[in-house]
């Protein structure tokens, strides 16, 4: 089985859920972004949230991916940086105990944490102060954390530290591996479009994004906007929600239905929806099916707070699959 690399924003996520959307408006947060942070703001808005209910886990968009094709059986490592704290120990020990090979860099910096506030609908909206995370450059990789791996996939929000993505597709490519990128956030691709549209057409074998994230890329509606990506790739992928998504390759493209689902927090959806894709494509399985199997890991992850799930839950997917 081909192995597959992750890089990210290390992150510790805590997972609030709300009452109501009066906390979002008390800190002007556009429901369903992803802010940057001070890290004052980030434990004010935790602090304002201490009576609900909450839950702690190793997080960032790439990690969460890595930690779902782990626990579906794949060959995995994970690249990022954590302080030297309760975190940043919490974040590497989810990594080992999960069977994910760590490349771990430290930092006197504070780990990175992600204030993940979960609306009553199941949007959720990010306050994330990077910390440590941040502090991962070009100068920290190298060629041997990339070799015996076949597939790279890479989180959108590391696109604010340009040499960083460049040098990991450049490492990449020397070692033959394909380059998978999730688009992240609709604010993220939107304020740094120029930037995202080169790297695409320079190094970038597989795309995934919602429809959000698509229109903020292409100015397009879905179907439009999974033609103009799947021009630019081998291999596009556009999320539509509760309808499900659509995969373009070589002309072809396969409209994957939804699993029904009671959604609880979305939280770790799209990240989860790429484990299942990827697990397809490492398994050498047709397209279709990788689009399967990312719809059903992202329906039972949304029956869940946060972007875990139960051992349980996961022999019931390779069951399923």
């Amino acid at each position: 089985m081909d192995k597959v690399l992750g890089i990210g924003n290390a992150l510790v996520d805590i997972m609030t859920k709300l009452q109501d959307d009066s906390t979002l408006e008390k800190f002007s947060l556009r429901k369903g972004s992803m802010q940057l942070s001070e890290r004052d703001f980030a434990d004010q808005i935790n602090n304002e949230t201490t009576s609900f209910e909450k839950l702690q886990s190793s997080g960032g968009s790439a990690a969460n991916t890595i930690h779902g094709l782990a626990s579906l059986g794949a060959a995995t490592g994970y690249i990022g940086k954590v302080g030297n704290d309760e975190f940043g120990e919490f974040f590497s020990n989810d990594m080992k105990a999960n069977g994910i090979e760590p490349h771990m860099l430290k930092s006197s910096t504070d780990t990175g944490r992600a204030i993940a506030l979960i609306s009553p609908d199941s949007e959720r909206t990010f306050a994330t102060y990077l910390g440590a995370a941040i502090e991962l450059t070009d100068k920290d990789l190298d060629s041997n954390q990339f070799k015996d791996y076949k597939y790279l996939h890479i989180e959108g929000y590391l696109v604010q530290n340009h040499d960083l993505m460049i040098q990991a597709a450049k490492l990449s490519k020397e070692n033959n591996m394909k380059i998978s990128i999730d688009m992240a956030s609709f604010n993220v691709v939107e304020d740094n479009l120029e930037f995202l549209k080169d790297y695409v057409k320079n190094y970038v074998d597989i795309i995934f994004a919602n429809e959000e994230e698509a229109k903020a890329f292409t100015g397009k509606e879905p179907e439009d906007a999974l033609s103009e990506i799947a021009e630019q790739c081998e291999i596009a992928i556009v999320k539509i929600g509760s309808k499900g998504s659509m995969v373009k390759s070589e002309g072809k493209t396969y409209m994957i239905d939804p699993f029904k689902a009671n959604s609880i927090d979305t939280t770790g959806a799209g990240d989860l929806y790429a484990s299942g894709f990827l697990y397809g494509m490492v398994n050498k399985m047709p397209l279709e099916k990788c689009g399967k199997i990312g719809s059903l890991c992202a329906s039972k992850v949304i029956e869940v707070i946060g972007s875990k799930m139960s051992n349980s839950t996961w022999e019931d997917i390779k069951k399923n699959i």
